[in-house]
């Protein structure tokens, strides 16, 4: 063929292509609906957070939907959609519950410590709300202007006193005394307020759900400028007055009897006390105390006798859990990897049961085996061990669950390791005389540990927090004599988690505290494990 150009003459016209669209329409289509529905949670999300006050939520929310919209939209982020998802659950769900533990390590958090110095006092007056002796009790409608939601208020409360023949319908805003009502005559049955023109009055379930609004209503009492009146239920208001108030110049509490209860510091954190020493209520405010929770952890004797015991007996758990199981792991799969063993698939699967079982059912399946009366244990050994009554059994318990429950894993890792190995070293080990024995361990162990090693440190690590091995096994008992805050199988998480959730209390501050301190410990016994394994590496 000849080519049909000629000499001299310029290329010949193509035909245009149209560039291939970088968006279909129906990838648009849910790109609109996405934003949209990113858009949508962030109008609704943000209002509540302002009003609830949470400020770090609330510049985590705007960012997110900033960079959304900036990655979506824009064509110079084309990395970000791929890097944002992850991101994003990482740092809601990793970097900031750290800060937040580390932040509350330095403050009081906990029962009675949750909320501002105001809202406690505005808590402790409204508590010390008591009704007058002989005062009134009244039927109480609850009325909002016909043109108003009735979930929003201004509410009114329309009351007539049961000791009141002429049933003189009285009404009452907040800040204003309550006097007698001058508008259009309302509608009066069997005592009560059933009608009133224009407005419309609360059902018993509107009441319910407004409450805490209608409680906090400032209605005072006629004739009576230190008396309030305040809903007692959806049909009732009584009379009474605040017998606990707080005096803003001596920064204190006082009672009508005249009993002072000044602002001073008990333990760690201010609070008003009571005469007996104590905080009034047991009842604080979220306040810094700077240092005060780690100083206490290391200072005080009971607290740091049953830390450092735990901690001991963490390290015995840990080391037992890991080492325990890689040598039951590493015996079956050496023994299984010898090719004069028959059914060696078999087996293997059957050796995988134990890891194919969850394990929140396989501890507290094990939890009933180990019961002292009628558990598998002693019924099928004939012996009467109170597995969970005595400290050292219940720890001897943990540890041959944690073997049960481990070894798979640990077969799992060390077959797949020996099959890596040559067989060429086994050959050349045979043939300069080395024993069966000698083999497996001057050869086969440092070669599989080369492969293995960081696996067991992370295994370490993963044990060292192993809070459902405790909790759901024994709960962290049996408990000891003297001390309230640890149990005999107590690891320090679980200690954590009771000192955080524990039935006398909760004290979020100091259990954040001790969970930082566990968190340095875990990062430094992983970093020393790290350096040692590293010398591993030379073998090669």
């Amino acid at each position: 063929m000849t080519s049909t150009s000629q000499p001299g003459a310029g290329p010949a016209p193509t035909a245009s292509v149209p560039r291939e669209r970088n968006t279909t329409l129906p990838g648009l289509i849910a790109k609109i609906i996405f934003l949209g529905i990113v858009l949508a949670i962030g109008v609704y999300a943000v209002p509540l957070l302002i009003h609830y006050k949470m400020w770090m939520w609330l510049a985590v929310m705007v960012a997110a939907v900033v960079l959304i919209f900036a990655i979506y939209l824009t064509k110079r982020f084309i990395p970000g959609k791929y890097l944002f998802p992850g991101t994003a659950f990482l740092t809601v769900f990793l970097i900031i519950p750290v800060v937040l533990t580390v932040s509350y390590s330095f403050t009081n958090f906990g029962d009675g410590s949750r909320s501002s110095k105001e809202d406690m006092i505005a808590a402790v007056e409204s508590e010390s709300f008591k009704r007058t002796p002989d005062s009134p009790i009244y039927t109480m409608a609850v009325g909002v202007a016909a043109d108003q939601n009735a979930a929003d208020g201004p509410f009114t409360l329309f009351l007539i006193s049961m000791d009141d023949a002429d049933q003189t319908v009285l009404a009452g805003r907040h800040g204003q005394a309550l006097a007698p009502w001058d508008g259009d005559a309302p509608t009066v049955a069997d005592g009560r307020v059933t009608a009133v023109p224009g407005y419309q009055l609360l059902t018993p379930r509107q009441i319910n759900t407004a409450y805490a609004e209608l409680q906090a209503m400032d209605v005072a009492a006629p004739g009576d400028g230190q008396a309030a009146i305040k809903p007692q239920t959806p049909t009732q208001a009584y009379q009474g007055k605040v017998t606990i108030k707080y005096d803003a110049a001596g920064d204190r509490l006082v009672s009508d009897a005249g009993v002072v209860y000044p602002n001073q510091t008990v333990g760690t954190a201010q609070c008003f006390v009571a005469p007996d020493g104590k905080c009034f209520q047991g009842k604080s405010w979220l306040q810094n105390v700077g240092l005060k929770n780690y100083s206490r952890l290391l200072t005080d004797s009971g607290i740091r006798t049953q830390f450092l015991a735990a901690f001991a007996w963490t390290l015995v758990f840990s080391l037992a859990s890991v080492c325990l199981t890689f040598l039951l792991g590493f015996f079956l799969a050496l023994t299984l990897n010898d090719e004069r063993v028959r059914g060696q698939k078999g087996w293997r699967a059957f050796l995988l049961l134990p890891y194919a079982i969850p394990g929140m059912i396989s501890l507290l399946i094990w939890s009933q085996f180990f019961n002292k009366d009628f558990g598998l244990i002693n019924q099928l050994f004939g012996l009467d061990v109170n597995w969970f009554g005595d400290p050292t059994m219940a720890k001897i318990a943990v540890i041959l669950v944690q073997l049960w429950m481990g070894f798979p894993y640990m077969f799992i890792v060390c077959t797949g390791a020996l099959q890596s190995i040559p067989g060429d070293v086994k050959e050349a080990a045979r043939i300069d005389g080395s024993t069966g024995l000698s083999t497996t361990f001057r050869i086969i162990m440092p070669l599989l540990l080369i492969s293995v090693a960081p696996l067991l440190v992370a295994s370490f690590a993963f044990n060292f927090n192993n809070f459902n091995a405790i909790q759901l096994l024994t709960q962290g008992g049996p408990s000891l004599s003297g001390q309230f805050t640890r149990g005999g199988t107590d690891i320090l998480i679980s200690m954590i988690y009771k000192q955080a959730f524990g039935g006398s209390g909760t004290d979020f501050g100091f259990a954040s505290a001790m969970s930082v301190l566990l968190f340095v410990l875990t990062g430094v016994l992983a970093a020393v494990q790290f350096r040692i394994t590293k010398r591993l590496e030379n073998l090669t």
